[in-house]
């Protein structure tokens, strides 16, 4: 479902754009937090070239790491669906949780407890101040919608998540899912 103001826990959806901000063009965000101070978020669909065990070599496991955003990126984050299992975590909705105790997930890593459909590995995130998602709300550079996949949202494929979106959406939006990415290739 589509919405006009953005709550903790809703997606953005990348507008369609011929020339666009290389961070997030064909981006989906999902918002961490976002309260009258501002709004943190991570990209769910741009995997980097690098897996955890690249980062922390001492954790032999081949996780993908994801670009969560322009800011921080030499930090590490992870969101998760498993509260049970990691102490500390934020809840951010739907049994989504962001962050906890670090050691406990290399400890679940390396133990073969937890895989790539429990965690999601960030370098960055998406930040914006007091009013700057507004503006770029009002711009026409995002949609909101709700997550309807709840924290399952974590095991959806990268590759083709705006695509489905666009599909969604119908209307211009259909013609923008067969758009190649980049627009001189076409």
């Amino acid at each position: 479902m589509v919405t006009t103001q953005p709550k903790k826990g809703d997606l953005l959806i990348a507008e369609p754009a011929i020339i666009g901000d290389v961070s997030f063009n064909r981006s989906i965000v999902l918002l961490a937090d976002h309260t009258n101070e501002g709004s943190i978020g991570f990209i769910l669909n741009k995997p980097l070239e690098y897996t955890i065990n690249d980062l922390i070599p001492e954790l032999d496991a081949s996780f993908k790491v994801y670009n969560g955003g322009p800011v921080e990126q030499d930090n590490l984050y992870f969101i998760h669906k498993i509260p049970e299992l990691i102490p500390n975590s934020i809840e951010i909705s739907l049994g989504i949780y962001w962050g906890g105790d670090f050691n406990e997930v290399a400890g679940l890593i390396a133990n073969k407890t937890i895989n790539e459909n429990d965690i999601k590995f960030f370098l960055g995130y998406s930040g914006w101040d007091t009013n700057q998602l507004s503006d770029e709300l009002k711009a026409n550079s995002w949609v909101v919608t709700e997550n309807i996949y709840k924290k399952d949202v974590i095991e959806k494929s990268y590759k083709s998540f705006w695509k489905e979106k666009m599909l969604e959406f119908g209307g211009e939006y259909s013609i923008w899912s067969n758009a190649p990415e980049n627009p001189s290739y076409n």
